[in-house]
């Protein structure tokens, strides 16, 4: 097939997705009652389906009170059955796929199933559905005219007992369909390679003399390869090495610490940003129009979404409701069913609704990644609302950051430590402190509340540590690439500790 016929061809059968997806807009819940009982029907006669009952169930009431919420650690010895062979568990088809991930709540190898259905219905599905609502908002596009360069995780596929296990990423560019393939760079040999610096030298080698016009990664990790793109050719931005590049696809990390630096990278005042929102276990959300932070819940993907207020969180009974139930701006975390045969799986991750008609969210953190030893609720919404605030003022640029409580100590009030790498470092850091901390009493009233007059909180902590602190980190966990990241705030002082002894006392700033 001649390239400019199949670019055409692509072209028009991603438009006619949209109707779908319209149609799911329009009658969102009756779709997820469809998915919920297609799960339930399908999976009845696995051993959780009879031990539940599945055939049974009517309807969403029954689901809920029956099938118990559960997190991976409880549902971690079904998934090894399943890894050593046995079928029929919790999903009738065979799991060839587990996507492994420690998360980033422990450090903890974690093995989430990835059936045939979940890859063709939900992962690779979500990927035409990203192209096809890119296109549809941007007529002119000459997207498929180029290449897209794709940059997943660092570790290749692996078998054991007749099963695979790897990065989400290598697993779908395995199972990749040939005209994705035919359309990306770098080659799969290479985007498969297992030591992460290797791959970056070269997937830049492979890409920089195509024509790139489409970016798919993590925000972090594409960022130090495009600097190193800028570094190898001598360009001064990344138009100069691929001029008719037109959007990054981005997901797995807030954008906003980044966005300054992308802006400075790709000159442009029509290159567009695309958000996504994925996971081991699912392929949630998609950005549905240019230039905006929300993201469309895209519901027909063989996932049943329900949701457990933030303020109940702590409760010995989780109780959670179902999408029709939701209300605006209220923190949510999720919990999924899904065709993979997750039950009422909690993810970890919150949410929140910025509109309900269509359902469209932000990410707003995770459930285990807050800070509120004191009372004061801090999430990573507002670290990273009053970076930004910080950075504006102070004319900085971060790179990265982590922060954990200071306990009481005696009469002493108590304290948040952070640890920032900074790409432009502010003038003064303790006006950058005061910013920050005036900042994050802003946006949130509890943490206002613990800082009154420095009663159980006083000012922040701020260390500039070392450029590479948190990239050795790391690179020492064996998480490099991908969508690893160090985690953002924290309840105890473990991580904390650690950094501070990988960066020693001489190297902080």
């Amino acid at each position: 097939m001649q390239i400019p016929l199949f670019n055409t061809v692509l072209s028009w059968i991603l438009k006619k997705r949209k109707y779908q997806i319209d149609m799911f807009m329009t009658y969102p819940i009756d779709t997820q009652k469809e998915v919920l009982f297609n799960l339930l029907n399908k999976a009845q006669f696995t051993e959780i389906g009879r031990e539940y009952d599945f055939s049974s169930i009517k309807d969403y009431n029954a689901f809920a009170k029956r099938v118990p919420i559960l997190q991976y650690e409880e549902v971690e010895p079904i998934i090894e059955r399943a890894r050593l062979g046995n079928d029929n568990i919790f999903w009738p088809s065979k799991i060839d796929w587990f996507a492994k991930s420690s998360g980033t709540t422990n450090a903890k190898s974690k093995f989430i199933p990835v059936s045939n259905e979940a890859l063709e219905d939900c992962h690779l599905k979500a990927g035409k559905d990203m192209l096809c609502l890119f296109i549809n908002n941007n007529e002119n596009t000459e997207i498929f005219k180029g290449k897209g360069l794709r940059l997943g995780g660092s570790s290749s596929v692996y078998e054991n007992n007749n099963t695979n296990f790897g990065d989400l990423s290598a697993i779908i560019i395995e199972n990749l369909p040939f005209w994705a393939d035919l359309s990306s760079a770098p080659s799969q040999k290479t985007a498969l390679m297992g030591e992460w610096e290797s791959k970056m030298e070269a997937i830049i080698q492979e890409t920089i003399h195509e024509d790139i016009t489409s970016l798919v990664g993590v925000p972090s990790w594409m960022l130090v390869l495009l600097n190193r793109v800028i570094e190898i050719t001598g360009k001064n931005n990344i138009l100069e090495v691929w001029p008719n590049l037109e959007v990054f696809f981005h997901g797995g990390v807030n954008f906003k610490p980044y966005i300054d630096q992308y802006k400075k990278l790709i000159p442009s005042e029509t290159f567009k940003y695309y958000e996504t929102y994925n996971a081991s276990e699912g392929f949630f959300a998609i950005q549905d129009k240019n230039n905006t932070d929300e993201l469309l819940l895209m519901l027909d993907y063989g996932i049943f979404y329900e949701f457990i207020p933030m303020d109940k969180i702590e409760n010995k009974n989780l109780e959670a409701i179902s999408l029709e139930e939701v209300e605006m701006n209220k923190n949510y975390a999720l919990v999924i069913s899904t065709n993979s045969g997750l039950w009422r799986y909690m993810i970890g991750d919150t949410i929140k609704f910025t509109c309900l008609k269509p359902y469209r969210i932000k990410i707003t953190g995770r459930t285990k990644h807050f800070i509120n030893v004191f009372g004061e609720e801090l999430i990573i919404e507002n670290t990273e609302e009053a970076l930004k605030k910080a950075c504006l003022i102070t004319n900085s640029e971060i790179t990265d950051y982590t922060a954990a409580p200071i306990y009481m100590n005696g009469n002493k009030s108590g304290a948040h430590e952070w640890l920032i790498e900074f790409k432009i470092k502010p003038d003064n850091l303790d006006e950058f402190t005061l910013v920050l901390d005036d900042a994050l009493q802003s946006l949130n009233s509890d943490y206002e509340a613990k800082r009154y007059k420095n009663m159980t909180l006083s000012i922040p902590k701020v260390h500039e540590v070392r450029k590479g602190l948190f990239y050795d980190w790391l690179k020492m966990k064996g998480k490099l690439g991908g969508q690893h990241k160090v985690p953002r705030l924290s309840n105890q002082r473990e991580l904390m500790e650690e950094l501070l002894s990988l960066a020693e006392d001489p190297y902080l700033v």
